[in-house]
């Protein structure tokens, strides 16, 4: 038997339920990954989606004939197989998860020991043809599952990253998009004097308020209004496995995730000096101005979750950020969280005594950027290709790191193709000219959308 499966993506499993993604896969993922790493132990987790247990318990029937000795931590969010992972020091982690994906989707995210990432470049692809081949090794003894709660240790571990007694009573509205972000939010409230005002928080795979994803601007509203009708100080949204999480200023401004990078650069390099920043290449001037400006070493990566965790492995950078709300922390196994950046976030108002919008305000005019906006293209390379032959002769610099950038006296742009779904992805930046970077956006968008 030789399927051709079509749920292996760069940076992890996606698919349709049940065509692309069900049980049978699911086990032969379970009996892959052995086959692959052979790990004795192994974590796993689901979210909340409809699918993620059933799914997870095919997955653990798999990783068990294999005679894997399984710990199952529950419906969980990503980070926390990540954190489990190298807690328990297990061999391998699983999360069953499709992030922010329609609700008829699901998928998983695979690490290795020590919380390391397998994508496309690092053994998915491996485990994709064995789970194609169908042919596992023969087993001996079968593996045992235990259940085990590792979620005090994982609120503890989080709690370390601020000072909890100097933290300000500050009222924020928390929206955790009916996905698991909610089960995390109700055990910090205890350790901290937020007064937090919850919607769409409990954990709901129908999602009926909407697929979680603060990206899309219609799922931004429920945020906002709470922070106005509230008079909140910080408004806080996360996607379904909450390995991101967005900020709204106490305006209910929902501010792009770029600005959050800078602040979080800011914020470890006050607290080691000289250390590495890791930043992805789709906007990079006020990262890069903050990292310099404090003696910091500023290292461009390419975008994408495996890339980020493995270059400050090599720099031994202290964070890394992407602008599409990924923040990497390295006492966090090197990986991503969406819960540390927000409790930063919250005591950086509390040390300085400046809302949020006082605290990005400054840097959102020295470096105005157009967010990004995203474009469905049939010939995608053909179209980069077209665009960088019309500005080349104006550009200072052209790079390729990811996609294509292209920087110019007082703008620059990036263009890349998502590695995740069928369209390019743009963003323009310009320094303090906010006129001329609407200009620019809207030129670009002309000639990609001809």
């Amino acid at each position: 038997m030789n399927d051709s499966i079509s749920c292996f993506k760069a940076y992890d499993i996606r698919g349709k339920i049940p065509d692309q993604l069900n049980q049978e896969i699911a086990y032969r993922i379970g009996r892959a990954f052995v086959d692959y790493l052979t790990p004795s132990s192994v974590v796993v987790g689901y979210d909340v989606r409809l699918t993620s247990r059933q799914l997870c318990d095919s997955l653990v029937a798999g990783l068990i004939d294999s005679g894997v000795n399984v710990i199952n931590i529950g419906q969980c969010g990503t980070e926390e197989v990540y954190f489990a992972t190298s807690h328990l020091g297990t061999d391998g982690g699983i999360i069953v998860t499709a992030s922010h994906n329609p609700k008829d989707y699901n998928g998983m995210k695979l690490v290795r020991e020590n919380s390391r990432p397998i994508s496309s470049d690092s053994g998915l692809n491996d485990i994709k043809q064995l789970v194609e081949k169908n042919e596992f090794s023969e087993v001996n003894t079968k593996g045992t599952i235990t259940e085990q709660d590792t979620r005090p240790a994982y609120i503890k571990h989080l709690l370390c990253y601020v000072d909890i007694d100097s933290l300000r009573p500050l009222k924020i509205v928390c929206n955790s998009g009916n996905g698991a972000a909610g089960l995390i939010i109700d055990q910090l409230e205890p350790h901290c004097p937020f007064d937090l005002v919850k919607i769409q928080h409990k954990p709901d795979g129908n999602f009926p308020n909407g697929v979680p994803n603060p990206l899309l601007i219609e799922n931004r509203e429920p945020t906002i209004h709470s922070v106005n009708t509230n008079q909140a100080d910080l408004g806080i949204a996360w996607d379904g496995d909450f390995d991101r999480c967005f900020f709204f200023d106490e305006k209910g401004r929902f501010i792009e995730g770029y600005y959050i990078v800078g602040l979080l650069a800011e914020y470890f390099l006050e607290k080691c000096p000289g250390a590495g920043i890791v930043y992805d290449p789709r906007l990079i001037w006020n990262t890069i101005e903050i990292v310099q400006s404090r003696g910091g070493n500023a290292i461009k990566c390419k975008t994408g979750h495996g890339f980020i965790k493995e270059r400050m492995r090599a720099e031994d950078a202290i964070y890394g950020g992407e602008m599409s709300a990924h923040h990497y922390f390295k006492d966090f196994f090197y990986c991503d969280s969406g819960m540390i950046p927000w409790l930063i976030v919250a005591e950086l108002m509390t040390k300085t005594n400046k809302p949020l919008s006082e605290l990005v305000d400054k840097r959102m005019a020295a470096f105005p950027a157009s967010g990004e906006i995203n474009n469905t293209i049939e010939y995608p390379a053909a179209l980069i290709q077209t665009v960088e032959e019309t500005y080349r002769s104006e550009a200072h610099k052209i790079d390729h790191t990811d996609g294509l950038s292209m920087s110019f006296d007082n703008w620059r742009f990036n263009l890349r193709i998502s590695n995740t779904e069928p369209v390019v992805r743009l963003n323009v930046e310009s320094r303090a000219d906010e006129h001329l970077m609407r200009m620019k956006t809207d030129e670009l968008l002309a000639l990609i959308r001809t």
